[in-house]
């Protein structure tokens, strides 16, 4: 079984992919009044600054600023503490916005705690759309390098994800979509991301940290979300 160990080069390339400038925007603002605000969930080892680029191209197409909530959290925690906390963010941001519901949109690990509150807080019912990219939703075998306890809960057979995909794996009312990479090497085995009643999409050949700046990825979550 593999293990791989988060280096300095990934760290480098969650800072590039951070930094890059938009590198997309449709030809007509794509935002309507039916768009809902969009709350982003980094992943392992990561901040709200990952999505840098993602929420460039959504503010190009149109989404306010007030709209586009690039959240951070101690990733080091347990998904269903991050849980509570992203409950309490997704309550500040209706509040905020005027909103009845928002889009959710993740990144690795971020995609477990938000699945979390969907499941087991009532989350469901205020999600419109919940978006996994390169996300560990069956486990992955890197997360056997790494000792935190929310890397514990990211192992293949983890009670945590046990208990997360027992039963419905998409419950509730949203629209749940997953994006998964053939060459991405921290998500192993490639199948873990995809969910049973999800739209799931194969990309281009994508590193792990890369596919949140890829510009036919975020056309293809722009469109879903927006649907």
């Amino acid at each position: 079984m593999k293990k791989y160990v988060l280096s300095a080069a990934v760290s480098a390339l969650i800072a590039f992919a951070s930094a890059a400038a938009p590198v997309h925007a449709a030809d007509t603002p794509t935002y309507d009044r039916s768009s809902h605000p969009i709350l982003f969930v980094h992943g392992y080892n990561s901040s709200g600054s990952y999505w840098n680029t993602m929420a460039g191209n959504f503010r190009a197409d149109g989404w306010p600023s007030s709209h586009l909530d690039q959240w951070s959290y101690d990733w080091r925690q347990s998904n269903a503490t991050t849980a509570q906390q992203l409950a309490a963010e997704v309550d500040r941001l209706l509040a905020a916005t005027g909103a009845s519901k928002v889009d959710i949109i993740t990144h690795s690990m971020g995609g477990l705690s938000s699945r979390y509150y969907a499941k087991n807080l009532g989350g469901s019912g205020k999600i419109d759309t919940w978006v996994s990219l390169a996300g560990p939703n069956h486990g992955t075998d890197w997360a056997n390098g790494c000792d935190d306890v929310s890397c514990h809960e990211m192992r293949i057979g983890s009670a945590f994800l046990t208990a997360l995909n027992s039963g419905d794996e998409t419950p509730g009312a949203p629209r749940y979509g997953t994006w998964w990479s053939p060459c991405d090497t921290v998500i192993n085995p490639d199948t873990s991301v995809a969910l049973s009643g999800a739209t799931n999409t194969r990309t281009a050949c994508l590193g792990h940290v890369a596919i949140g700046s890829d510009t036919t990825t975020y056309t293809q979550v722009r469109d879903f979300s927006n649907a």
